[in-house]
């Protein structure tokens, strides 16, 4: 019975924060200082550092991705250790191939280190679309959404904008997570994914305010 009322609970939540999402003002990096960075994750890039995971560039329908493709537990982590960022707009385009306990791609994002950043992500074996904190490796959800799920075999996108404390997540151009965050207000680009997913990734744009 709680089991059942908690995740009631949880569903109405999600609607609800779907519902203001929508609403919401679209955030927009309109600063002089922000600059643009278009990665081509099929390129060898020596300031990309593979904290946990097996990630390989590979071919896939006709063009270089980065993939990740073992198993690795909780979370395979990769952190693009080239410029720290305030404000930021970024998206990354992913293709969950396969996994049975979990097929999912997430842009991570303000990253001090593998181990303590904000995280964006969708799973292709879950209805929803969520947000969370990593601190010191412990995952905390602070915001989720109700989605139908990323087709395995598809390539999808998401997309991030944080501005301030304000954060809000898009995933195949909706938006669906609008939500306020003091954990981090500046770091590194990354991507993830958790447990036996294997997912490509290509397509990284990031514009924002370097940090200071």
């Amino acid at each position: 019975m709680k089991t059942t009322l908690a995740v009631l609970s949880l569903l109405a939540i999600s609607a609800a924060a779907t519902a203001a999402a929508l609403d919401a003002p679209r955030l927009t990096i309109t600063s002089p200082e922000a600059l643009t960075m278009k990665e081509d994750l099929g390129q060898e890039n020596a300031k990309w550092k593979f904290v946990t995971g097996q990630w390989v560039r590979r071919a896939s329908g006709g063009r270089q991705v980065l993939a990740q493709t073992a198993e690795t537990q909780p979370w395979a982590v990769a952190i693009l250790e080239d410029r720290k960022f305030e404000d930021i707009d970024v998206t990354v385009r992913f293709r969950p191939i396969s996994g049975k306990e979990d097929a999912s791609g997430g842009i991570i994002f303000r990253a001090r280190d593998g181990r303590n950043y904000l995280l964006a992500r969708a799973n292709a074996l879950e209805n929803n679309f969520r947000l969370y904190t990593m601190r010191d490796g412990q995952r905390r959800m602070i915001a989720s959404a109700t989605v139908t799920e990323p087709k395995l075999g598809e390539w999808h996108s998401i997309r991030v904008v944080a501005k301030g404390t304000k954060v809000q997540a898009y995933l195949d151009d909706a938006l669906l997570l609008d939500h306020e965050d003091r954990t981090f207000t500046g770091g590194y680009i990354g991507l993830w994914t958790k447990a036996d997913s294997v997912t490509e990734f290509a397509d990284l744009v990031i514009a924002g305010t370097p940090a200071k």
